[in-house]
């Protein structure tokens, strides 16, 4: 800070009023917004122009051109989505910084994107670059070299407001003296309603945000913070981040972002494109096993089984119990023949084929080879018999002729079958029903549905597998009849038995042979004309790459997809968020697909719901990266008003005394109300609450002043209605003269044992964990179903029924309490329970 003195705000300029001030710092912010849009909008042409080129055809003298296009359109591609992405606040900041002496110090406009003017000079800095971090980091007592940080509010492409953080007003230009307005922009953030998707912060990324979203990629980070601290937004702040950051690395690999359930993935999908990324593969547990869309949520006590690391030796068993020896040996009907394999042949060929330590299904071929091979053998000495059963007649007679006797001599030490023989044998057995079925009776090959099918349905098949590890009423939970949809829970047991069934992939690699004979003839034929057009191989065009874009095959796919549809697919990142929620088998899961072990870890654990998921991170984590995990907490709550934390915090001292709440920052809004309504009342007195809610976080956005910020959410509510227990009169705060509606976003978040009563009672609400649930206004939840979503008003139907419902009933009704960002209800028909009952 500068130690001259100087004036305050007020005293800066006699002759400027404040709506003076505002209007010239629009005005000026307003031509720079409108120079970064010309200049998206002329990149956007240029890569459209390239697109619609294309690569162009032809070769000899215009071979260089060509190469240069095709390089040029798969870049124009990359390019065009990453701008057709940013289109919304692409400009949302600007850095001064300190001046020296007499001269200005250098300003910068911070955005989703970095730009350049026509002579190359920066335009716009990308949010991730080093030059932008200050933008981020300085504070009042530590502001480094910033005199001043400005945040721009558009609409659209016009700029409605600015907001200043002043750290050294000696070091800002005259004229910029002259022009600072505003408010903090966090609390502005904050105080807007809900749209049903989260909106990104990278306009309000705070310092504690900052440190996870830039830290390094290697190793695992544990982000541990409690509700509305922002740590889901960090976590895909920082997957924007490392992908800038480490393109080179991640790029080619990827990064996955698993997610709790499918309306979270819509709820965040807008984050990445508008942060400059499109290219990151969005997942739930129950969609990690290619060709699966789990939904469906196991009973507790089933769900604690399945998730039980224990399950991986059950499916271990399971396979190897199914690769069986025959009692008495191996006897099947052929050409009229009974051809038969010992048992201890049959033995040696099973343990043969266990001893590659390979998968189920590769295994196969070498226990198949060995019993086609035995049963050739045998069908071979057997018609050898019946060959030599009138020469023996002959023998036992003595009339063999001498040239015959000669004959036997010469062949007595030549083998039966040469190896030709017994392939073509082999080949001709394992074409026979019978011969295929009675080997595949002892090693079948299997999918992983088949397997666990199976395996579901055999209560006997269930007890060997299980063995001594589990107890009879274990077992029992995971009987089913076969052919049921799968549960989120089967998952990752579908994705531990691929492991252990494994893929026979000769076709493919002999497919894959061949097509990389095919290519090394295209990238030879490639390099002969590069060579006789004159041009290097370099980081622009090889003759590897020129070959990849000329095979014809098919549409492209980008990294993101192919990714999704591999199960064995190494990914160079993954974000699991609402990660307190995973299994043990489900980590098993997540841990295959991320070899290096770089790993972003964003959850809570004093919200688990799940009664598989974890108790503590050193729980999960320690037996893949033991004492190699770090962890960053983040301690401030962003969303929920104290008044409503304060309850929170009581939830959260009896389930997880542990744990230590975040901090609110905000302290506006009403406490939380409480409102008996019987169970016979419910279908009329809900609707009305319903309506009184979201009537209370309605909000119009004022235009008149462009920076007077919107009135704190100060609703007056009036004493309830006599007739209807629920009907309250809400008094929304008043507003400045608006063009502008912002509908709040409602949630009812309900008990097990009420979630049909109020449904029926809503029946243009939108239900449950789909997507489309997002558009409605209001939402019915279960509070599993609400994890990592936030809403303007929440109200909880039946908190003891949520208390009840499971062991992690208190860690649900914590969850259920921290959505709101301005409003929430209790509806309760006996009394509350203890924690709420002031």
């Amino acid at each position: 800070m500068s130690t001259g003195q100087v004036k305050p705000p007020s005293e800066i300029s006699a002759d400027r009023s404040p709506g003076d001030a505002r209007a010239a710092a629009l005005a000026a912010e307003q031509r720079r917004v409108a120079r970064v849009y010309a200049r998206l909008d002329a990149e956007r042409a240029a890569a459209e122009r390239v697109l619609s080129a294309g690569p162009g055809r032809g070769g000899g003298a215009g071979f260089q051109a060509q190469i240069e296009r095709e390089v040029g359109v798969a870049e124009a591609g990359r390019r065009l989505a990453r701008l057709n992405g940013v289109e919304r606040a692409l400009v949302f900041g600007r850095i001064d910084h300190r001046g020296d002496g007499d001269e200005p110090g250098d300003t910068f406009y911070v955005g989703r994107v970095g730009l350049r003017d026509e002579d190359r000079e920066p335009l716009l800095i990308d949010w991730r670059a080093a030059a932008a971090r200050p933008f981020y980091t300085a504070t009042a007592s530590d502001p480094g070299t910033l005199a001043r940080r400005r945040h721009l509010h558009l609409r659209g492409r016009t700029v409605r407001r600015v907001d200043d953080e002043v750290f050294d007003l000696a070091g800002l230009r005259p004229g910029d003296r002259a022009e600072i307005v505003g408010e903090a922009a966090l609390l502005a953030a904050l105080r807007r309603g809900r749209t049903g998707r989260m909106g990104d912060v990278v306009a309000t990324i705070q310092e504690e945000q900052d440190r996870v979203i830039r830290s390094g990629l290697q190793g695992v980070l544990v982000v541990q913070g409690g509700p509305g601290t922002g740590k889901t937004v960090a976590a895909l702040h920082r997957a924007a981040y490392l992908l800038y950051t480490y393109r080179d690395v991640l790029e080619r690999r990827g990064v996955l972002i698993v997610g709790p359930n499918a309306t979270f993935l819509r709820y965040i999908e807008q984050v990445l494109p508008g942060l400059g990324e499109s290219d990151v593969a969005l997942a739930t547990v129950g969609e990690l096993f290619p060709g699966v869309r789990a939904t469906a949520e196991e009973p507790p006590d089933a769900a604690v089984v399945k998730g039980d690391v224990r399950m991986a030796g059950l499916v271990e068993a399971a396979v190897r119990d199914l690769q069986r020896v025959p009692p008495g040996g191996l006897a099947v009907e052929a050409d009229g023949l009974t051809l038969r394999v010992p048992e201890d042949a049959c033995r040696r060929a099973r343990d043969r084929a266990r001893a590659l330590r390979a998968g189920h299904n590769v295994a196969r071929r070498l226990f198949v080879h060995d019993l086609l091979d035995a049963l050739a053998r045998d069908r071979a000495a057997q018609y050898d018999a019946l060959a030599d059963e009138p020469i023996q007649e002959m023998i036992d007679a003595g009339t063999v002729p001498a040239w015959l006797q000669e004959l036997m001599d010469e062949a007595e030490d030549d083998p039966l079958l040469d190896e030709e023989d017994v392939r073509l044998s082999k080949a001709m057995l394992w074409e026979q029903p019978a011969v295929r079925a009675a080997i595949d009776a002892l090693w079948p090959e299997l999918t992983p549905a088949r397997l666990l099918d199976g395996l579901f349905a055999d209560a006997d098949a269930l007890r060997r597998a299980g063995g001594d590890a589990f107890t009879a009423d274990e077992l029992a939970l995971l009987e089913r009849p076969p052919g049921l949809p799968w549960t989120v829970a089967d998952v990752p047991l579908l994705d531990e038995a691929a492991e252990w069934l494994g893929r026979d992939d000769s076709r493919e690699r002999a497919r894959e042979r061949a097509a990389a004979q095919a290519r090394a003839v295209d990238e030879r034929y490639a390099r002969e004309v590069l060579e006789s057009a004159g041009i290097e191989e370099s980081d622009v065009v090889d003759a590897a790459s020129l070959a990849d874009r000329n095979a014809d095959d098919g549409p492209r796919r980008t990294t993101a997809e192919r990714a999704a549809a591999d199960r064995e697919w190494a990914y160079g990142h993954v974000i699991v968020d609402e990660a307190q929620e995973l299994s043990a088998m489900a980590w098993r899961s997540v841990m295959r697909r991320v070899p290096t072990r770089s790993l972003t870890v964003v959850g809570d654990v004093a919200q688990t719901g799940s009664a598989a998921g974890a108790r503590s991170w050193g729980e999960m984590l320690d037996p893949y990266v033991a004492g190699r995990w770090r962890e960053q907490r983040l301690m401030v709550n962003y969303r929920t008003p104290a008044a409503i934390m304060r309850v929170a915090e009581r939830v959260l001292a009896r389930v997880a005394p542990d744990q230590v709440p975040p901090e609110p920052v905000r302290d506006d809004g009403p406490p939380p109300f409480r409102v008996r309504v019987s169970p016979t009342d419910l279908p009329t007195a809900l609707p009305a609450l319903i309506t009184t809610e979201l009537a209370a976080v309605t909000t119009k956005t004022p235009t008149a002043e462009p920076n007077t910020p919107p009135a704190a959410d100060a609703a007056a509510v009036a004493a309830a209605d006599a007739a209807s227990p629920a009907a309250r009169d809400a008094a929304p705060a008043a507003q400045d003269a608006a063009d502008e509606v912002d509908a709040g976003r409602l949630a009812v978040i309900v008990s097990g044992r009420r979630h049909a009563a109020v449904c029926a009672a809503l029946p243009d609400a939108g239900v449950g964990a789909a997507p489309e649930a997002l558009d409605a206004p209001v939402v019915v939840l279960t509070a599993g179903e609400a994890k990592g979503l936030e809403f303007d008003a929440v109200v909880v139907v039946d908190p003891a029924g949520l208390l009840a419902a499971s062991p992690r009933g208190g860690q649900d009704l914590y969850v259920a309490i921290t959505r709101a960002t301005r409003r929430l209800t209790f509806v309760h028909d006996g009394d509350l329970p203890p924690d709420l009952a002031d």
